[in-house]
């Protein structure tokens, strides 16, 4: 499969985001692919994402990888919506109203995380989505959030 990620159709100026900006080269640099209808990314958290205790990952960590890829999915969903051509800078930019992240269980480093994302609705400018972060099958936190597509011009 070779798809682009959401990410890479992100005009540059809005590209250097830590948790998603592939211009940001200390960043995440996360890439979330369709998968169906839901948005999904994989990525492995090093050692040094550690919380307080040295093999579970730094919940802080986790909120943001729910919101950049919250935000992606939401961006990527919209232009479905809108019948957008995807070409690079074409994509809706969106910036997080709400975040809310239930954490379930702790989450270990060093094994690969798959963040899941659904869209619950789209009302004109806002996007709600709902991501699960899981590991092995195991989900470890939910996140909610609602996002507002910002106003070009």
């Amino acid at each position: 499969m070779n798809q682009i990620p959401f990410q890479d159709y992100y005009p540059d100026d809005y590209s250097h985001c830590f948790g998603c900006g592939r211009l940001n080269d200390r960043g995440y640099q996360l890439k979330s692919f369709w998968e169906g209808d839901e948005g999904v990314c994989r990525i492995l958290p090093e050692h040094h994402y550690s919380g307080g205790m040295k093999d579970i990952l730094y919940g802080g960590l986790i909120a943001s990888l729910v919101d950049c890829h919250g935000a992606g999915t939401a961006a990527a969903a919209k232009a479905r919506e809108l019948k957008i051509e995807m070409k690079p800078g074409a994509m809706p930019r969106f910036v997080t109203a709400s975040l809310k992240v239930d954490y379930l269980s702790p989450t270990p480093v060093g094994k690969e995380l798959e963040l899941r994302a659904k869209v619950e609705e789209i009302s004109g400018r806002k996007v709600t989505v709902n991501v699960t972060v899981s590991t092995d099958g195991t989900v470890h936190a939910r996140g909610r959030l609602l996002m507002i597509q910002i106003r070009e011009g």
